[in-house]
């Protein structure tokens, strides 16, 4: 288990979570989200590309799903004792004749009243169609809904300690910018650029090294900055180019991203122009925040904010941030838009996420804030000004 975070915190995590069970009529939830069982017990390996799951709501208390060779994994990273285990077989591994939900759902026949309503994550990422199949085909007498991301939205407070650890992944997150701004340099290749990066991600501080990022370096150049979500190449930078960076440190799985754009030359007007009113965005965004306001509210004072300058952003500018695993960082909940009318509370944390994509070149700046009584805490410093470098 985490050194970070105390038994009676994962207690209290996997209390609200039986809460919001019993509020949304379920018996029992079968969570197999990484970044979910992360939070609930402290479990953290590689070992996500193959069907694992914990079982919450069962009499005798949680019940972790995995591949057997993964099981003493469990017990090292978690509190959970050699009973609340189960181990499939590698047999079951990958095969086109059986799914190791088989396994569990042997294994909850004798636990599981029969008209029990369970709860399945159905969206997230590595729970299958075929895993869902199993588990209905061998438990006909349950019912199954879907849970909506029941666990990511009891993740949306951040506690004492969690917010500790993204702070730590803050610091992390300024020392990846400044290497990667300063390795965009003519004539350097890409790829060597998202080398230097994510060594600095792992690295960290003196203090504390960094973890894996849920998302790559995204750094499209040139012709790239048009749109959004690309990587690398082994294309050299060049003069009369922008780069982005989209950037992430994590601490302990838990995230800071950060974006900023780099220009090699003298940048164009309309870059600068577009860099200053974002900027201006940001910071009308930001003084938005407070308890009680609603995520479209954030959205309404940045695009008010930018259309005095003739922009519009049709996409979101922001989520809710936190523990990430590949192949996100984001929490699947709130979205700072139009339409989003949940109200912010103290203690939840946002990647505010301002991309332009402009036709011929493109820009990104972001921040990670925490809301507090006094509004947003941003958690990063790093300056807002687009990088020029001559």
């Amino acid at each position: 288990m985490s050194e970070l975070f105390s038994a009676d915190e994962y207690a209290r995590r996997v209390g609200r979570t039986s809460e919001r069970m019993a509020a949304d009529g379920l018996d029992v939830l079968i969570v197999v989200e990484p970044a979910n069982l992360y939070y609930l017990t402290g479990y953290d390996a590689w070992s996500f590309y193959t069907p694992q799951a914990l079982v919450l709501g069962l009499p005798d208390g949680p019940l972790f799903f995995t591949r057997g060779i993964d099981a003493p994994g469990v017990l090292m990273t978690t509190g959970l004792a050699a009973e609340q285990v189960i181990g499939f077989a590698d047999d079951y591994v990958q095969q086109p004749d059986r799914h190791p939900f088989d396994v569990l759902a042997a294994e909850l026949r004798g636990r599981l009243r029969d008209a029990a309503t369970v709860g399945l994550e159905r969206d997230a990422y590595y729970f299958s169609p075929r895993a869902e199949q199993a588990l209905r085909d061998g438990l006909p007498g349950v019912r199954f809904a879907d849970s909506h991301e029941l666990v990511n939205w009891v993740r949306a407070i951040k506690s004492a300690a969690e917010l500790q650890a993204m702070r730590r992944a803050a610091r992390i997150a300024e020392r990846v910018m400044a290497v990667a701004i300063d390795v965009v340099q003519v004539g350097v290749r890409q790829c060597d650029a998202a080398a230097e990066i994510m060594r600095a991600q792992a690295r960290g501080t003196a203090e504390f090294g960094g973890d894996y990022p849920a998302i790559v370096p995204m750094l499209p150049s040139g012709p790239g900055t048009r749109t959004a979500h690309l990587t690398w190449s082994d294309e050299p930078f060049a003069v009369g180019e922008a780069t982005v960076l989209e950037l992430a440190a994590a601490y302990r799985h838990y995230h800071c991203p950060m974006a900023r754009t780099v220009f090699l030359g003298t940048a164009p007007d309309e870059l600068r122009r577009t860099s200053e009113a974002v900027s201006e965005g940001l910071e009308a965004a930001l003084a938005a925040v407070a308890p009680g306001v609603r995520c479209e509210e954030i959205e309404a004072a940045w695009r008010a904010t930018i259309a005095r300058h003739g922009l519009e952003k049709p996409s979101r500018i922001g989520y809710s941030v936190g523990i990430g695993y590949p192949p996100d960082w984001g929490e699947h909940t709130m979205s700072l838009r139009p339409g989003d009318r949940t109200e912010l509370v103290p203690g939840m944390t946002f990647h505010l996420m301002l991309g332009m994509w402009l036709g011929e070149i493109g820009m990104e700046l972001s921040e990670v804030f925490c809301v507090t009584e006094q509004g947003a805490e941003c958690l990063a410093s790093f300056p807002h000004e687009l990088a020029v470098k001559s």
